[in-house]
């Protein structure tokens, strides 16, 4: 079973030119390089909610919780942490498109 890993988070204030370099450069090349499939990415421009929603794909489960224990996985979250607060993420059963 095909999985979704979604991400939110808010992009520290003052930040976000770091933070889309940092993107582009590291985030998503080293999503790819654990195995999970970057998917889609939505920008919220109005309302009380995470600024970003980020999601990445895996064709398994067992895949995608490999990917989460390893420590690239721990070291890719400290770096985002450097521009981004309030990060959250949760696992569910891949379905096409938008999912909360």
């Amino acid at each position: 079973m095909a999985v979704k890993l979604i991400m939110t988070w808010d992009i520290q204030p003052g930040r976000e030119q770091d933070y889309f370099e940092f993107v582009v450069r590291e985030y998503l090349p080293a999503l790819e390089q654990m195995g999970l499939e970057p998917s889609d990415a939505w920008f919220t421009m109005y309302g009380n909610q995470p600024q970003v929603m980020a999601t990445a794909q895996s064709k398994t489960l067992q895949a995608m919780q490999r990917a989460l224990k390893s420590s690239a996985w721990d070291s890719l979250i400290r770096r985002l942490s450097d521009y981004v607060d309030n990060f959250e993420y949760k696992i569910v059963e891949a379905r096409p498109g938008f999912q909360l």
